[in-house]
C-alpha cells in the first residue's frame, strides 16, 4: 500500500526537514527505504531531540528551524561519510547557519514546480497512473495552491516558479460546439489552463510582480486523425494558439512516452511530427521546450521513448530552440534490489543509465549550445540515496555541458518545502578525489548562482537585479516578512508517494 510520505512519519513518529527516503511523484514506483537511510532517520530524532532540550527548546519547533535542518545534514553525514558542509555549531546556533550558508544571496527560479488544486481525481484514477500499481486516494489538501504559495514563497527561498504541467489533452468544444473554458476543458492534474490561472492568482498576489510563469502542456500527438493516422492539425493548431495567446505560456513541457490523443504510441524530438510542431511554435514565438527525459517506469509500453538518444539530431537540426531535458534524464529503476544497484549506475564510472546518454551527445558536439540540463528530483533522489551519486551527477552535469547550462529544479511540491533541496545545494561539494579521478571541477559560489536561478532566468527573458528590487517590494515578500515575524514554519511534510512500512508494526 502507499501512503503520502507524511502519513508514514506522523505514524512513525519521524519529523525531519530532511526526507529520510525517496518518494514518488507519480512518475515511478517508490523504493522502500533502504538501510542506510533508516540510519540516518534515526540518527537525525535523536540528535534533534538532544538539540532541542540542549538549547530549551521544543523538539517539534526545532525540527523547523534551520538549525533542525543542520542537524539533518550533520546525521547525514555521520553515516554516509563527512559530504555536507555543516558543522555541529549550527546544531545550535542559528548565527553559526546565518555564517556558514545563510548569506549567500542567490536569486532561485525553480524551473519544474508542480501543484495539482484538487484536480488530480481524474488523473489517479487514468490508466496512466494505474499501470504503475498505486492505490491512491485522491486527498488534494497537499497539493493546494495554498500549500504551493506557502512552501514555495513563504517556506524556501525561492523567488520565480515555472508552472510545470503533466501531459494532459484539453476538449476545445462540446457536443454542442460550444467552446469550453476552465475546468470544463480537462480535469486533469495540472492543465494548462490551471497553469494559467495559478500563474495570474500567485502574480496578482504578489501584486503585480511576475513570480511564476506557466508552460503549455500541448504536444504533437495530442490531437489524433485515426482516418488518416496522423496529427489532428487543426485541432492541435487551435490548442497551440489558445495556450500562448490565451493561456500567455512561456514554453511547452513535452512527455514523449505518452499517449494523451490516442494515437497508439508516442513521438520523439526528431520525428516528423515534432519538426512540424516546431515550425508551428516558431510562428507563435515559443521557442523553449522542456521534455520529461527518464523517469519512465510509469509506462509499460511508450518507455522507451523517455530515452534522450533523440535529443541530438533535434537540437543540431533546430539551433534558434531551447531544449531543456527535465531529470536530467536519468532512467531511474523502479525496484530495488539492493541499495548500490538503485539506480542502474556504475560505481567505477559513475554513469547513470540513460544519463550517459545525454552526456555523450555533448562529448561528441562540443558546440551544441542549445541544450540545459535540468535536476529535478534527479539531483534530490540521489542527494537521499548516497551522496557520492549526486557528486557524479552534478560533477559531470557540469564537466560536459557546463554550470551556465544546469539549470534549477526540484519537482516540488511532491517533496514538500523545496528549502531543503536548496539547502542541499547550498552544502554541496565534489570530492577532491572524484575531482582527481573523472576529472570533475570544484563548485564554486558562481556556479550554483548559475546554477539556482541565472541560466533559468537568461532563458525566460528575466532581468535579475530588475527583479530583485521588485521582489523586495512586493506584497508576497511583506506577506513572508510578517508570516515569519509571527511564527510562521515549514511542516516538514513530503506528499510524495512511498510504501506504508508501519502496518507490519501496527498488526
Amino acid at each position: 500500500m502507499w501512503v503520502p510520505k507524511y502519513e508514514r512519519d506522523e505514524k512513525k513518529g519521524v519529523d525531519s526537514p530532511v526526507p529520510t527516503q525517496v518518494v514518488s511523484n507519480e512518475e515511478l514506483l517508490p523504493r522502500p527505504q533502504h538501510e542506510l537511510q533508516k540510519q540516518v532517520e534515526a540518527l537525525t530524532m535523536a540528535m534533534g531531540g538532544e538539540n532541542a532540550k540542549r538549547i530549551g527548546m521544543d523538539r517539534r519547533k526545532f525540527m523547523r528551524s534551520a538549525m533542525g535542518m543542520a542537524t539533518a545534514w550533520l546525521a547525514a553525514n555521520r553515516i554516509y561519510g563527512n559530504h555536507w558542509n555543516v558543522n555541529e555549531a549550527e546544531a545550535a546556533e542559528q548565527a553559526a547557519v546565518d555564517e556558514n550558508v545563510g548569506n549567500h544571496d542567490y536569486f532561485i527560479m525553480d524551473v519544474q514546480a508542480h501543484f495539482t488544486n484538487g484536480y488530480a481525481i481524474g488523473f489517479r484514477d487514468s490508466e496512466f497512473v494505474q499501470n504503475m500499481g498505486f492505490d491512491l486516494d485522491n486527498t488534494a489538501e497537499g497539493y493546494s495552491l495554498r500549500t504551493f504559495v506557502k512552501e514555495f514563497f513563504f517556506d524556501s527561498e525561492t523567488d520565480a516558479v515555472v508552472l510545470s504541467g503533466v501531459p494532459d489533452r484539453e476538449q476545445n468544444t462540446d457536443a454542442d460546439g460550444t467552446v469550453l473554458e476552465g475546468i470544463n476543458r480537462s480535469r486533469g492534474a495540472m492543465p494548462s489552463w490551471l497553469m494559467c490561472t495559478a500563474r495570474n492568482q500567485i502574480n496578482e498576489m504578489a501584486g503585480g510582480t511576475i513570480r511564476a510563469v506557466n508552460q503549455g502542456n500541448c504536444a504533437p500527438n495530442h490531437y489524433w486523425d485515426k482516418a488518416k493516422n496522423q496529427p489532428d492539425y487543426p485541432a492541435l493548431y487551435e490548442q497551440m494558439d489558445r495556450e500562448v495567446n490565451t493561456y500567455g505560456i512561456t514554453s511547452w513541457k513535452w512527455y514523449c512516452h505518452t499517449d494523451p490523443g490516442r494515437s497508439g504510441g508516442g513521438f520523439q524530438l526528431d520525428d516528423e511530427m515534432s519538426a512540424t510542431f516546431y515550425e508551428k511554435s516558431r510562428e507563435l514565438g515559443i521557442k523553449t521546450f522542456s521534455v520529461h527525459k527518464g523517469y519512465s517506469a510509469q509506462s509499460r509500453t511508450l518507455g522507451h521513448l523517455a530515452n534522450p538518444a533523440d535529443v541530438e539530431k533535434a537540437a543540431l537540426e533546430n539551433p534558434d530552440l531551447t531544449f531543456i531535458i527535465y531529470h536530467s534524464a536519468l532512467k531511474m529503476s523502479p525496484y530495488t534490489p539492493d541499495f548500490e544497484n538503485i539506480i542502474e549506475w556504475d560505481a567505477t564510472t559513475g554513469d547513470f543509465i540513460w544519463h550517459n546518454i545525454l552526456m555523450d551527445i555533448k562529448a561528441r558536439n562540443p558546440q551544441l549550445d542549445n541544450v540545459y540540463v535540468e535536476i529535478g528530483s534527479a539531483f534530490g533522489t540521489l542527494a537521499l540515496e548516497h551522496p557520492v551519486m549526486a557528486q557524479h551527477l552534478m560533477g559531470k552535469n557540469i564537466k560536459l555541458y557546463g554550470a551556465d547550462h544546469v539549470i534549477w529544479g526540484t519537482d516540488c511540491l511532491w517533496w514538500g518545502s523545496p528549502q531543503w533541496v536548496i539547502d542541499a545545494l547550498k552544502r554541496f561539494q565534489i570530492s577532491d578525489e572524484l575531482c582527481d579521478k573523472h576529472g570533475y571541477a570544484k563548485i564554486t559560489r558562481e556556479d550554483k548562482a548559475k546554477i539556482f536561478g541565472l541560466n533559468a532566468a537568461k532563458i525566460y527573458g528575466v532581468d535579475v537585479d530588475q527583479k530583485r528590487e521588485e521582489i523586495k517590494k512586493d506584497n508576497l515578500n511583506d506577506f513572508k516578512l510578517r508570516y515569519q515575524a509571527l511564527g510562521g514554519e515549514r511542516t516538514n511534510r513530503v506528499p510524495g508517494w512511498v510504501r506504508d512500512d508501519t502496518r507490519s508494526a501496527r498488526a
